[in-house]
């Protein structure tokens, strides 16, 4: 009769390819059944978005093929339990991810809503959060002209802001609460107090991610947004040109800075080149060639992929279908991807 020890013994050789622990020593191996042709378990990821799961499943059978029975039927079943930071600041939010960029116009706030949908189709419960103050672009990259989010009292007698959901994201931005045909020309301190009640005042739930589209630069909502939270880490959004990488820097060294310390989830390199649809297998650098995986490299930051520069990603992003819901799209997966990675490394970053 086969026993519960000798399965956890053949689990023990196989390991994390991130944690670099066996998955016995970590408790991911969970529910042990034992019938007599037959075993089942739990493997418990650190996130549903873990790239490497299919390597982690494939490795379990062998290791139990090799020290326990080569002919017993193995049930395995892939779960997660998503790795948090501190969460008594925002009881529920188990991560926030910043996504942040050193200058404006580098496609930022399209790689927010895409990283954010991505995950959601992972399986991971996700929001999306628009701190954008000058410049609110989720309501049209999601279809929401003129929604309104709803108010809502809680048990404790406080009144909470219902986020908006769409395409299994919870969504939240000031563009709900303002005209978009006028300007918001607020001093920093009523900006700072704005985004501080996008948080705290939002009915945000269970999460086990929460992405932040910052503004571009390195201001005041940086800052407070950095300082007041549990923050993650970081994704860095730039651009293969020398001007987006210069900027893309000095972003990287604002979270790097004492005070702050924002750890850096990786680089994103978007527009990275460009595809004319009639030959969908021509790349063209026009903005230049891998100056974000340089950046990632002297900076000691993974990279976390490219994105390509296609009509369709802008067409998506102003229909209000962001592109990673058409399968049909390749960079659909190069989104998906993307998240992986960052799912990756702030498994990797929580572990420490």
């Amino acid at each position: 009769m086969i026993t519960k020890e000798q399965i956890l013994h053949a689990l023990s050789h196989v390991e994390d390819p991130d944690l670099k622990k066996d998955l016995v020593t970590l408790h991911m191996i969970q529910n042990i059944e034992i019938y007599p042709n037959k075993l089942k378990f739990d493997v418990v990821l650190t996130t549903p978005a873990c790239p490497m799961k299919g390597h982690i499943e494939h490795a379990c059978r062998n290791a139990i093929a090799l020290f326990v029975d080569k002919d017993i039927e193995v049930d395995i079943n892939m779960t997660s339990n998503v790795t948090s930071v501190d969460t008594s600041q925002l009881k529920g939010i188990k991560n926030i991810i910043l996504v942040s960029s050193g200058k404006g116009g580098v496609g930022k706030s399209t790689v927010s809503s895409n990283l954010a949908l991505a995950l959601a189709q992972s399986g991971a419960k996700t929001g999306l959060l628009d701190a954008d103050i000058y410049g609110p672009s989720l309501p049209i990259m999601f279809g929401l002209e003129g929604a309104k989010p709803m108010a809502t009292q809680m048990p404790d007698g406080k009144t909470k802001i219902e986020p908006v959901e769409k395409f299994g994201l919870k969504l939240l931005s000031i563009g709900f609460f303002t005209d978009p045909n006028q300007p918001i020309p607020w001093r920093g301190p009523m900006a700072t107090s704005a985004i501080k009640q996008l948080f705290n005042d939002a009915d945000w739930g269970e999460l086990d991610y929460l992405i932040v589209d910052m503004p571009p630069g390195t201001g005041d909502i940086h800052i407070t947004v950095s300082q007041t939270y549990p923050i993650s880490g970081a994704v860095i959004v730039t651009t293969p040109q020398q001007v987006a990488l210069a900027d893309a820097i000095k972003g990287i060294a604002m979270y790097q800075m004492e005070g702050i310390n924002v750890p850096i989830v990786g680089i994103v390199e978007n527009m990275a080149y460009f595809t004319p649809a009639e030959l969908p297998d021509n790349k063209y650098y026009i903005f230049g060639k891998d100056g974000g995986k340089r950046l990632a490299e002297d900076n000691k930051v993974p990279f976390l992929g490219e994105i390509p520069l296609i009509k369709a990603i802008s067409d998506a992003g102003d229909n209000g279908f962001p592109v990673v819901m058409d399968d049909s799209e390749n960079v659909a997966q190069a989104y998906k991807d993307i998240a992986g990675r960052v799912a990756q490394e702030v498994s990797i970053l929580a572990n420490r």
